[in-house]
């Protein structure tokens, strides 16, 4: 199965590319190479083959959420070099 040079302009066209008379030629043969192998994968018998989304079985490797006891407030803003009843202060950034 070949690609006509119609078919490569109107790709570049589609995929903003502004391509030259020698590169369609070179890329209409190239991508027909291409399609030609493609077609050649549907010969292969797939029944019973589940599909997949990844070559390599992947695996989830986050941590699971746990519950756990927090730090007191007081220890913690007992270490502030200014601080309010319930926060940090810190110096204004954006002004007043």
């Amino acid at each position: 199965m070949g690609l006509s040079r119609e078919d490569v302009t109107k790709v570049a066209q589609l995929a903003r590319l502004e391509l030259s008379e020698t590169e369609i030629s070179a890329l209409a043969s190239q991508l027909g190479d291409v399609l030609t192998y493609i077609e050649q994968l549907s010969e292969l018998d797939t029944e019973g083959v589940e599909p997949m989304a990844h070559a390599v079985e992947m695996v989830n490797v986050l941590a699971e959420d746990v519950i756990e006891g927090s730090v007191d407030r007081e220890q913690i803003l007992s270490n502030a070099p200014s601080r309010d009843d319930t926060c940090y202060r810190v110096p204004p950034v954006l002004g007043e």
